[in-house]
């Protein structure tokens, strides 16, 4: 049996599907068939609906303290596993190894956080207006049931974000997984079961994504839903939880601006850039990919942000110096082609890229597009892959307003030595999280989500347990 051959999780038993039908699992970077994930049918969402009911029983009953024991315990066996895992990752996905190893140890460290976060969960005493012998209080209790779906291009950072805080709430989680991406996902649960997490607080399913949500959804023992995806479908699925008055966490698609100004260290600027551009092919929903550059400094921006490009060096994620591995799936390679083709036929510069690499496997050249215009694709659909877009600007007013053009507010990047330029960009860029002068940094303790179309709620920081906890108030009158 291959280590790609993934199976469901179900009431705390690794199981094929009712039916024994599987999806292939594919590497991106030969094309080959490597291993297959189960798909689920209805019967098994049954059984696993059934089954996330029973644990959040027992899950909720235990104490937060007893909570955190099991998550600490599953986080010191994903260390101990990383390396597994990270191969895993990678073979499936494409990622260098470096990448996918810093993915499974950073998912340790947030379940760590929120296993602790979670003996912080507080309700509070309210003194009555009305009579003294009144005690008020408000009292916070696990949601119940969840259902999360989640995507390929982080296959453990996007589960766990959802998990660690489901489960440090108290609420048990039925996970769909990635079929794409199954193995390390999969490794993920493997590491809280043998921690000692009872039958039924964690489920996990693959197969078909709209049957898998259109059961689950509706489905009166699920209480919320967090989803990470597409905007588009994205809207799909909260349309359908409105429907429902379900509770639903959103984190859905982003076209990041980078604004930087004249007065920039501009070479930070391109070195961290360049690093934020490429990460994962980049196949991330926070990659800068919108570099809007002052006019003064822009051509010295460009040359230096193509020449660095180039110098990357693109391969199997396996091998020792590949810094960026070939895209997760075909359909990554399709969409750069059209983008690239489209930008340059409304007259953008092609200053490096814009090619497929060989004929096996998902390799593109990391792409850098100079002088795109505002009616190109790319500028207006999210690339979802390895593509940097520069325009100039002359004011930061015209930056900021093009930065806000689009409907999507998930995260933004600047760079600025001048204070006022920090704060004007901070309180007037439409984003749920922006950075300046510096790469993305997503940690535990900090909120992770956007606004306008790129959803609502967020995945970190102790904002983000709030959405696994209903808020009630109790008033006792003593005799």
């Amino acid at each position: 049996m291959s280590a790609h051959d993934v199976r469901h999780f179900i009431a705390g038993v690794w199981r094929d599907g009712a039916a024994g039908r599987t999806l292939p699992v594919i590497d991106p970077s030969d094309g080959r068939v490597i291993g297959q994930v189960a798909r689920a049918e209805r019967s098994d969402l049954e059984e696993a609906v059934a089954a996330a009911r029973s644990g959040f029983e027992t899950w909720r009953a235990m104490t937060a303290i007893e909570r955190a024991r099991i998550m600490r315990k599953a986080a010191t066996l994903l260390r101990e596993r990383a390396d597994a895992i990270a191969t895993l990752m990678t073979r499936e996905q494409g990622k260098p190894l470096l990448e996918s190893r810093a993915e499974t140890l950073a998912a340790a460290e947030i379940i760590d956080w929120f296993g602790d976060e979670g003996l912080r969960v507080y309700g509070r005493l309210v003194p009555s207006r009305h009579d003294l012998r009144i005690r008020q209080m408000v009292v916070k209790d696990p949601v119940g049931p969840v259902a999360a779906f989640t995507p390929w291009n982080f296959p453990i950072n996007q589960v766990v974000r959802k998990v660690a805080a489901g489960l440090a709430a108290g609420c048990s989680m039925l996970v769909k997984g990635p079929e794409e991406t199954p193995a390390s996902p999969a490794a993920l649960i493997r590491a809280f079961a043998d921690a000692g997490l009872p039958p039924g607080v964690l489920g996990l399913v693959y197969g078909d994504p709209a049957e898998i949500s259109g059961y689950l959804i509706p489905h009166p023992l699920i209480r919320k839903i967090t989803f990470t995806g597409s905007t588009a479908v994205g809207k799909q699925l909260a349309a359908m939880a409105g429907q429902h008055m379900k509770r639903a966490t959103m984190e859905l698609g982003g076209h990041a601006p980078v604004i930087v100004c004249d007065d920039a260290d501009l070479e930070l600027a391109v070195k961290i850039s360049v690093a934020s551009k490429f990460r994962n092919a980049g196949q991330v929903c926070i990659s800068p990919t919108r570099f809007l550059v002052q006019r003064r400094v822009a051509d010295a921006f460009a040359e230096e942000f193509a020449r660095q490009t180039e110098a990357l060096q693109v391969g199997n994620g396996l091998l020792d110096g590949t810094q960026m591995g070939p895209l997760a799936n075909a359909r990554r390679v399709t969409a750069m082609q059209d983008l690239t083709r489209d930008a340059m036929a409304r007259g953008a510069r092609l200053l490096t890229g814009g090619e497929r690499i060989g004929e096996t496997g998902n390799f593109w050249r990391p792409t850098v597009l100079a002088d795109v215009t505002l009616d190109a694709r790319a500028l207006n659909e999210e690339p979802f892959g390895p593509m940097a877009l520069i325009r100039p600007f002359d004011t930061l007013d015209e930056a900021i307003a093009e930065a806000n053009r689009l409907p999507y507010g998930l995260a933004g990047y600047a760079f600025t030595q001048g204070l006022r330029n920090a704060d004007r960009l901070t309180r007037h860029v439409e984003v749920g999280m922006l950075w300046i002068n510096m790469g993305a940094l997503a940690s535990a303790e900090m909120p992770f989500g956007g606004i306008k179309e790129s959803g609502h709620g967020t995945e970190g920081g102790s904002e983000a347990l709030e959405a696994y906890l209903d808020t009630r108030s109790v008033a006792v009158m003593n005799a």
